[in-house]
């Protein structure tokens, strides 16, 4: 069994307010990292202002975690983008 597993189950539940709070410091923290994520992802519509789902990084080593930042531009799913290492992954 992979050591990873429980990297696929989300870690915890955030505010609207703390998801938006951590993409826009991690993107103003990273040049190019704005720019990146435009190309891979469509913005995230959450105008109920419920909850989005939190993940571990899945990098080697990084304490960070993952935010909800968008829909997937080429797939179905959410796009996640790590507050730590500014990995950018399809959820």
């Amino acid at each position: 069994m992979p050591s990873n597993v429980a990297q696929s189950y989300p870690y915890k539940k955030e505010s609207e307010a703390e998801r938006a709070a951590a993409i826009a410091s991690t993107l103003a923290a990273r040049e190019g990292l704005a720019d990146r994520l435009a190309a891979e992802a469509l913005p995230y519509d959450n105008d109920a202002g419920d909850e989005a789902w939190a993940w571990r990084c899945r990098s080697v080593g990084c304490p960070g975690l993952m935010h909800t930042a968008g829909y997937a531009r080429d797939r179905r799913g959410l796009v996640a983008l790590c507050d730590a290492c500014g990995t950018i992954a399809l959820r």
